[in-house]
């Protein structure tokens, strides 16, 4: 990829139920950006800076941060903007922690906070640490849990969208395109359906299922076919051995 091109990766359920979520991730740093930046990122797509409802939500993002950063990608370090903040100037009472909020509007209580975080004070914008090359801190590897950070700060970001009702393509194979109305360029955008559909599972299989009994009527109508030969026959040797044994009886006898 070219300097300043993004690794964007978007993931959509086949039941249609559940939200899309994109991974936008920068190789370059100078291509990184701001919470604000990120925030109109998302809304400009039609979707919003992440909020988490639950731990499975967080397992999810996680799960899918870890197929975005497998070997190969090139992609390492490089924490991920979510849509949590705090709207304030400088606390840092104990109420602190209680003054975020999601950027959305969700009224979701569920945190992930790092060891000793939110440090509030100017740090009011918020992050899921994804740093799988730095040695580990007092909580561990810095890996998917949250940090407070300056709001400046350049960093990538996740955004989350309303699921999506007629996709363009079935949601269980994964394609690779260049979106044209992306602001970046050479933005790879991978679309994976987690939970198949059934019908997509089901209709591919209608063809092998016809080919199959047409082959086993084949069968068996060859079968039954030489069953029938197999009756026709036997009478008439049965006869002819008959005829046979009564001639020589015959001969005798005269």
């Amino acid at each position: 990829m070219t300097a300043g091109s993004a690794h964007s990766q978007k993931v959509c359920f086949a039941d249609f139920k559940h939200p899309c979520y994109k991974m936008a991730y920068f190789h370059e740093l100078s291509s990184r950006v701001s919470f604000q930046e990120a925030r109109l990122a998302c809304e400009s797509e039609g979707g919003v800076l992440l909020s988490l409802e639950n731990e499975a939500e967080q397992k999810l993002i996680e799960s899918m941060l870890q197929n975005l950063t497998k070997p190969g990608t090139g992609i390492s370090d490089g924490d991920f903007w979510i849509g949590l903040w705090r709207n304030g100037d400088g606390q840092t009472s104990g109420a602190c922690p209680d003054l975020y909020q999601w950027s959305d509007g969700s009224s979701s209580q569920y945190r992930n906070w790092y060891t000793d975080e939110p440090s509030c004070g100017s740090e009011k914008c918020v992050v899921m640490y994804h740093q799988p090359t730095a040695n580990p801190g007092l909580g561990g590897p810095y890996l998917y849990q949250w940090n407070d950070d300056r709001c400046n700060m350049k960093h990538n970001y996740i955004c989350k969208y309303e699921p999506e009702i007629n996709p363009t393509a079935p949601a269980e194979k994964p394609y690779l395109t260049n979106q044209p109305g992306d602001t970046h360029q050479n933005v790879v955008v991978t679309e994976a359906g987690i939970i198949p559909n059934l019908i997509y599972v089901v209709i591919p299989t209608i063809p092998l299922l016809l080919l199959i009994l047409v082959a086993f009527g084949t069968c068996c109508f060859q079968m039954l076919h030489k069953s029938k030969g197999r009756t026709k026959t036997s009478p008439n040797q049965s006869t002819l051995w008959i005829s046979k044994s009564t001639r020589k009886e015959s001969g005798m006898e005269v």
